[in-house]
């Protein structure tokens, strides 16, 4: 391990970093070290801009990527090289505002029940039954699950903060059904690792990405969907059925209120509640069709 290598992961300790953070900006400071052949210490602001409009010109990297790369490297400058970063001259770039891909109740229902095995198919209604993150429902343990307050612990989420969500019923019994068809139960985890579900680590999250992804093609879907579109079903289908959105915002460990006010634009009840202007003119017949 180098000198700098050493000397980052230590401050991104101190600073109480998670390793996903962690990991990606070593990755992203040791990028752009090899990408001019030197040392970052060596390399300055002009590297820098060179190296951000080359991710967006050559690599084709999207606008948040950047943003996280840029993060990194304004870290390492600023926290341990104790040197001074400019956000004039290497800005963050600006981000498209893009509206989730929604599925109706019974596009979910088709995509449960396309799963390809009885473990992708638990994995599917645990996140739409309860808005975890991927991230999240891996690292589930058996002993998130409060059967006596119908509750399940989210341990360690996004921000490491911890939160509670709704156990619905049909998945507690779920769950159960998948408990009892465990080979080797677990002592820790709810969804043990390797092929057969004996590993004492945690499924991957790519693991929950593939069963997602093929259980979306199984059932013929057109829409481009991914594990975090059941999230954003969750607390669309919500919204929906008469929650508010503080509850959701609870539920969904956003820190803001502003990050799931995103939802309204998606509520089937909210779009309908408001009609459309041309609904109130009083329009001649149509005139008749030239010939």
């Amino acid at each position: 391990m180098t000198r700098l290598r050493k000397m980052m992961l230590e401050e991104l300790e101190r600073h109480n970093y998670s390793e996903a953070t962690t990991r990606c900006y070593i990755r992203a400071v040791e990028d752009f070290s090899r990408r001019f052949k030197c040392s970052p210490d060596c390399l300055g602001p002009e590297h820098i801009r060179e190296y951000q409009a080359e991710l967006f010109k050559k690599r084709k990297l999207s606008p948040g990527t950047v943003t996280q790369r840029l993060a990194a490297l304004r870290f390492f400058y600023i926290k341990t090289l104790k040197k001074t970063w400019s956000i004039a001259e290497t800005p963050y770039p600006k981000r498209a505002f893009h509206l989730p891909s929604i599925l109706s109740r019974e596009e979910v229902a088709q995509l449960i029940n396309a799963a390809l095995t009885p473990f992708e198919r638990t994995l599917l209604m645990t996140l739409y039954a309860t808005g975890v993150r991927r991230a999240e429902l891996t690292h589930l343990k058996v002993s998130d699950i409060d059967s006596k307050r119908m509750v399940i612990h989210v341990q360690g989420g996004k921000g490491r903060k911890d939160r509670d969500v709704m156990l619905s019923p049909k998945l507690l019994e779920v769950l159960r059904e998948h408990w009892r068809g465990l080979r080797r139960k677990p002592s820790t985890w709810l969804f043990p690792g390797n092929r057969w579900h004996t590993s004492d680590t945690p499924i991957t999250t790519k693991v929950v990405w593939t069963a997602c992804k093929k259980a979306a093609q199984q059932a013929g879907l057109q829409k481009h969907v991914h594990p975090h579109t059941l999230r954003h079903c969750f607390a669309t289908h919500l919204l929906e059925a008469g929650a508010d959105l503080r509850t959701i915002q609870m539920l969904l460990g956003h820190r803001d209120l502003e990050e799931t006010t995103i939802y309204l634009h998606l509520s089937e009840r909210h779009l309908r509640a408001t009609g459309s202007p041309l609904d109130s003119l009083e329009l001649k017949d149509r005139p008749p069709q030239d010939r």
